[in-house]
């Protein structure tokens, strides 16, 4: 009786809002497009080594059809991009560990190593941003200066690593400098350390190089971590999504210092990031413009007398130590948006490699 009246109740007030009312009219609305176009005034960000085609056309698509799945957590889909990870690297799913962002894994990292309070090595300069949270846990930061042609010296990082050492960090190819180190020396470098400390090869620009990356080496190398991003040369840098390649037993241990892993990530993001390694035609797209403007931009730069350092990424390295101009503050009077000095001494600074025009109106900027 009260379930038949509840009922009837429910029937009446759908009444009062104006007559029977349908059964999909509750249903959820189509999606819309509200992927606008950038306004023609917008700032040029030369800054953040983002990508600035993406995302790709299929992630896109992937990512606006998703919205309506963002009421339900995602096993399915974490599972899914974790094999197709796998799958892309010829490893097994308990390789791979996903997070928002390659910087989240490197806390983790960084939590892994804290666990006993030693040391960690790096090169300076790289992506140090992460370095402070490490500290902060108890890690002495210990810094190599890069070598004449501003790469990594491996083997000066090799021979600071003492009993204390808990975690060397190897970005290649290196931010800001977008040099590289091959793959032989890399491969000497990860046997030795990887004897005595985690080596931690962030391999965020890799895609930019042509070189192949270090994944292969995990199945035997249990201290090695290879970091990679989908926020580069994916074109999905406000996605926040990352992950890292391992040994099985260091990815469980990656896995015991979180509370629930491989679930930080949106069905958004999951989505975009599932369709974007299915889209190779917009990879290679990405990276054959980023080729040509970054050998244009070169080109230019060393006509105005500003030495640049070969480029293995999306974004160049060059010296303003002769540059008789204000050069920031142009980009600023441009509506340009640079970066700053990395190294005092030659006054070394970084522009991210936008798009032909983007480029060219830098370029103009600071003729």
């Amino acid at each position: 009786m009260v379930d038949t009246r509840r009922k009837w109740l429910i029937k009446a007030g759908l009444v009062c809002l104006g007559g029977f009312v349908k059964l999909d009219t509750f249903a959820a609305p189509p999606i819309k497009n509200y992927l606008l176009p950038v306004p023609e005034n917008e700032k040029i960000r030369l800054s953040s080594n983002e990508n600035p085609y993406g995302p790709s056309p299929m992630a896109l698509k992937a990512m606006a059809e998703s919205v309506n799945l963002s009421n339900r957590y995602q096993w399915k889909m974490i599972l899914e991009l974790m094999s197709a990870i796998a799958e892309k690297y010829n490893l097994v799913q308990s390789n791979v560990l996903i997070g928002a962002g390659s910087t989240q894994i490197i806390d983790v990292a960084i939590q892994l190593a804290a666990k006993q309070k030693c040391n960690f090595i790096l090169a300076d300069p790289t992506f140090s941003r992460w370095s402070g949270a490490a500290e902060k846990q108890g890690l002495l930061k210990i810094t190599v200066p890069l070598n004449k042609a501003k790469q990594l010296d491996l083997n000066v990082m090799l021979h600071k690593i003492n009993t204390e050492t808990r975690m060397v960090y190897l970005c290649n190819p290196n931010n800001p400098t977008g040099t590289i180190c091959k793959r032989e020396s890399l491969l000497t470098f990860i046997k030795e350390a990887t004897k005595n400390t985690f080596v931690l090869v962030d391999e965020a620009y890799i895609d930019y190089s042509g070189e192949l990356s270090l994944s292969d080496l995990v199945k035997d190398h249990e201290n090695l971590i290879i970091i990679k991003t989908f926020s580069k040369i994916y074109g999905l840098a406000g996605a926040r999504i990352g992950y890292a390649l391992g040994h099985t037993n260091t990815i469980e241990k990656l896995n015991l210092l979180q509370s629930s892993s491989n679930i930080g990530i949106s069905a958004v993001s999951l989505a975009g990031a599932l369709a974007s390694l299915k889209d190779t035609d917009f990879v290679k797209e990405s990276f054959l413009k980023n080729e040509n403007n970054r050998s244009f931009t070169i080109d230019q730069l060393e006509k105005l007398n500003i030495p640049c350092i070969a480029s293995y990424s999306n974004f160049i390295y060059f010296s303003l130590k002769n540059y008789p101009k204000d050069f920031f503050n142009l980009l600023k009077s441009s509506d340009i948006e640079g970066t700053n000095i990395f190294e005092e001494d030659g006054k070394w600074s970084r522009i991210t490699v936008g798009t032909s025009d983007e480029m060219k109106k830098f370029i103009v900027a600071i003729m």
